[in-house]
């Protein structure tokens, strides 16, 4: 399943717009923060498909009957752009546990590049909820080896993906070679047009650059 909180009318568009100005991005905090909140805003819509159970809790006053999620959550991202995205995702569900994938372009000499595997550091994910950030879906080759690495340490659940800008490529790339019966894809906005550099267009840019800086 394919859920993209762009198409309503929401708040959502408003972080969006601000991520993508050209002008807002110039201030990285204001950036780091616009994609912290839409992190906070994707838990939140993540939350309503997640498991509750009803428990007692003492008040002042008397007992109230509460529903509380039951689901173990593990919050991942992949490194470094996914983090403040990370962090707003951990906002909401502040008890769970956490991983992190490290995977990059490594560019040949003629343009051309290939996505490679650095490391995963990660708690067991048997019968747990991961959510798994990333802030772009480009081509979508980074987003299957996050979530290969990750399967690797266990059977989970169900995956729910996010990503705030997708190309329509991407998402199709990512949709063939997941177990979408167990995964849902959460997206800010899809994007048609991928360039022969596997940039998105219009896309916001490099959001690792945006968030933290420019790196050689």
């Amino acid at each position: 399943m394919v859920k993209i909180l762009g198409h309503g009318n929401s708040i959502i568009n408003q972080f969006l717009y601000e991520i993508r100005d050209e002008n807002v991005q110039k201030d990285s905090l204001r950036f780091r923060r616009n994609m912290e909140r839409l992190g906070e805003i994707f838990a939140y819509e993540i939350s309503k498909e997640l498991n509750f159970e009803v428990q007692q809790v003492q008040t002042p006053l008397g007992i109230a009957s509460v529903p509380v999620l039951s689901d173990k959550i593990v919050v991942s991202s992949v490194m470094r752009a996914g983090l403040p995205l990370h962090q707003g995702i951990l906002n909401i569900f502040d008890k769970a546990e956490n991983a992190f994938i490290s995977a990059y372009r490594q560019y040949e000499k003629d343009g051309t590049f290939e996505i490679q595997f650095g490391y995963l550091s990660s708690p067991g994910i048997d019968e747990k909820v991961v959510i798994l950030a990333d802030p772009m879906i480009a081509t979508g080759a980074s987003m299957i080896i996050a979530c290969q690495s990750l399967l690797e340490k266990g059977n989970p659940r169900h995956v729910h993906i996010v990503a705030l800008i997708a190309s329509r490529e991407g998402l199709q790339y990512v949709q063939k070679r997941l177990d979408m019966q167990h995964t849902t894809i959460w997206l800010g906005a899809v994007d048609d047009e991928l360039t022969v550099k596997a940039f998105i267009v219009p896309g916001l840019g490099d959001a690792g650059d945006l968030a933290f800086g420019a790196k050689e």
